[in-house]
């Protein structure tokens, strides 16, 4: 097992270090979902909320949220994203529909990525909770995973779509 390398000497939190690793080019693709009833998943694909435009409003939330991990995950360091962009897609089960989100964020730099992706997804799904929770009260936000990620010193991990569930 690897060392945990956000803890110092005497076993408290720290910010790693990473003034010594190469710049490269990253990026990192996460998932998240929510799982919505029929009625609500009529509502928001004919845009009959009365709140607005549920899929643009979390869209916008996704990418603010990336851009601002490093504010809210104590110990991400502020990275510079060069890009970010979150898809949305519908799927059936049973009598509910499932929203389907995932965020892909891009960076150049010597850290940085997966933090960002996941919560741009999280967001995301957070914000499609709170814009649709007075219609349907039996919301359920699904599992937030990172399903790829590209460059610095560990290379590309990609998770198999059967470890999805």
């Amino acid at each position: 097992m690897k060392k945990l390398t956000h803890l110092n000497e005497e076993g408290r939190a720290k910010m790693v270090d990473v003034s010594e690793k190469p710049a490269t080019i990253r990026t990192a693709i996460a998932h998240s979902s929510i799982e919505v009833s029929q009625q609500l998943h009529e509502q928001i694909t004919n845009n009959q909320m009365k709140k607005g435009d549920v899929l643009a409003v979390a869209q916008v939330a996704g990418i603010m949220a990336a851009k601002k991990t490093w504010d809210i995950i104590p110990m991400c360091h502020p990275i510079p994203l060069k890009g970010i962009d979150l898809s949305f897609h519908w799927s059936q089960a049973g009598d509910k529909w499932i929203l389907t989100i995932q965020s892909t964020v891009k960076t150049k730099g010597d850290t940085g990525g997966e933090m960002e992706a996941l919560t741009a997804a999280s967001v995301a799904a957070l914000t499609v909770y709170d814009m649709c929770k007075a219609v349907d009260k039996g919301l359920i936000i699904g599992k937030t995973f990172l399903i790829e990620k590209t460059g610095g010193t560990s290379g590309h991990d990609y998770r198999r779509s059967n470890e999805y569930r």
